[in-house]
């Protein structure tokens, strides 16, 4: 199989799906998929199950041509993806722990999400079976002078819980094993059954961080399923909250770096450019993060002419301060010496995980959801896809300073060329048909999947979500690896994974 189109005429076509083609596949069609992903040409989109089926989107990355594999499950179990490409392996634990369906030959036995808590296993499967409250076991660790270091699931800053089990020779770390799940919600639960508009809030609720990406991949899903369009100004309008979300957290994360290396003082400035975003989508969309504002059908906020002003002074205040604030980082030695070939991710690992965002970016892989597959209005708009080939801090860091420039640019031109007219659609009435749509869009984070069935009703039958930190949280293992302990804040909080989008 040489691309998309060989792949998919192999299959049986799935139901209405749109924008991509869904296949179903035998048992030997699935493992050729699998294979595929082994080939520099090939990445693995997403993994996850429903009571009875497994699904897989694939990316072939020369063309951009997406699609999902199909494989019906009637004995409880599927051909492994991990057995011969690892990025699946947290996957196939979760499609176990939420469906019991089980991946055949896995080389990951242990539970992921599932701690033993929730009163009875596998809560979206056919069937619950009693919990199992077993002792999670890490990884044994031999050798001389190796000493384990447990951190959390509670920390002492206001963060997320997630437990990290060090393995240390004197300070340098050895290994780094994780444990996630402490903040799983059920979403995808609480999404069966649902209406559009609570699904639709629901999916922008998944990570807080990322809200205007969430909401607006699940409408471009729900629009695709529904074969509508939504207005021009609101694609517009969602552009504009998207990279206000994507500078207010590039801001954040950029002074928190610097922070953890001890330099205060960029956190503060930084801090205050968060803030001023913030208060601008306030003033723009009535919420500081825009929760709610992007709907199937379109926007449920408009932009007002105060608004528009607002953003402009923002945008001169940013261009104002932040280059003093780049010039800062750059020029500190003290700073510098804690970025600079820290928490090295190398380049081969970032492109077989298909790591998206900033820490992929830094790490020679530059893919952008907003170039390819692409969606509007950045089809229309002028941009670069930075990316460095360093893969340390230092390049995480560099990445975010150049998107916070891209950034400013896209909302320039999005506010100079802004469309008038309506800023919403009707979404149709239930049309009795069973339909799918699935989206891929951008996040400040990374891409962000989101799959979706809707019932002939027109509630949600099923809807995955799949965060970018599926695919970073295990690089930050092997990235952390060689370098001393103290380094560890360093290099988490420059990869910045979503413990909530991940933990769904």
């Amino acid at each position: 199989m040489t691309d998309m189109t060989d792949l998919m005429r192999q299959g049986h076509l799935a139901v209405d799906h749109r924008p991509w083609p869904r296949v179903r596949v035998t048992p030997e069609l699935w493992r050729d998929a699998t294979l595929l992903l082994g080939t520099p040409d090939w990445s693995l989109l997403g993994l996850w199950g429903e009571r009875a089926a497994v699904h897989m989107a694939l990316l072939h990355e020369p063309s951009g041509g997406i699609g999902v594999t199909s494989l019906d499950c009637p004995h409880g179990t599927f051909p492994s993806v991990a057995r011969s490409h690892l990025p699946a392996l947290r996957l196939e634990a979760t499609i176990r722990d939420l469906f019991g369906l089980a991946a055949d030959g896995t080389p990951e036995p242990r539970p992921w999400l599932d701690h033993g808590r929730w009163g009875f296993g596998q809560p979206l499967g056919a069937a619950h079976r009693p919990p199992e409250s077993r002792a999670y076991e890490f990884l044994p660790v031999e050798g001389e002078s190796l000493h384990e270091i447990a951190v959390g699931p509670v920390h002492a800053g206001i963060i997320e819980p997630g437990h990290f089990r060090f393995t240390a020779n004197g300070e340098t770390v050895v290994r780094l094993e994780e444990r996630l799940g402490y903040v799983h919600k059920g979403i995808e639960g609480l999404m069966a059954g649902a209406d559009i508009e609570r699904a639709a809030r629901l999916a922008g609720r998944t990570s807080g961080d990322s809200t205007v990406a969430y909401a607006l991949a699940f409408a471009r899903a729900v629009e695709a399923a529904l074969g509508i369009e939504p207005p021009r100004r609101a694609v517009w309008l969602r552009a504009l909250m998207a990279e206000l979300e994507r500078l207010a957290n590039h801001f954040g994360d950029i002074g928190a770096v610097c922070n953890d290396a001890a330099f205060a003082l960029m956190h503060t400035h930084c801090g205050v450019l968060r803030e001023r975003v913030l208060r601008a989508a306030d003033l723009c969309f009535g919420h500081r993060l825009m929760r709610d504002a992007v709907v199937p059908g379109g926007v449920s906020a408009d932009l007002r002419s105060e608004g528009i002003v607002g953003l402009r002074a923002l945008l001169d205040e940013i261009r104002r301060r932040f280059p003093a604030l780049v010039e800062l980082y750059d020029n500190t030695a003290s700073l510098q010496d804690r970025t600079v070939a820290t928490g090295v991710l190398k380049a081969e690992l970032a492109r077989q995980y298909a790591c998206g965002g900033y820490v992929g970016r830094a790490s020679a892989r530059g893919f952008d959801a907003r170039r390819s597959p692409g969606y509007p209005p950045y089809d229309t708009l002028r941009f670069d896809v930075p990316v460095l080939d360093a893969g340390d801090v230092n390049a995480r860091v560099w990445i975010r300073i150049r998107e916070v420039e891209q950034s400013l640019s896209l909302v320039q031109q999005l506010l100079d060329r802004l469309p008038a007219g309506d800023s919403r659609t009707d979404i149709p009435a239930a049309s009795g048909a069973t339909r799918e749509g699935a989206a891929l869009v951008e996040s400040f984070r990374g891409d962000i999947l989101v799959w979706l069935r809707l019932a002939g009703d027109g509630r949600i039958e099923r809807c995955h979500l799949r965060d970018p930190s599926w695919f970073q949280w295990p690089l930050l293992e092997a990235a952390v690896e060689g370098n001393i302990v103290a380094d560890f804040p360093l290099c988490n909080k420059s990869f910045n994974c979503s413990y909530s989008g991940h933990d769904l």
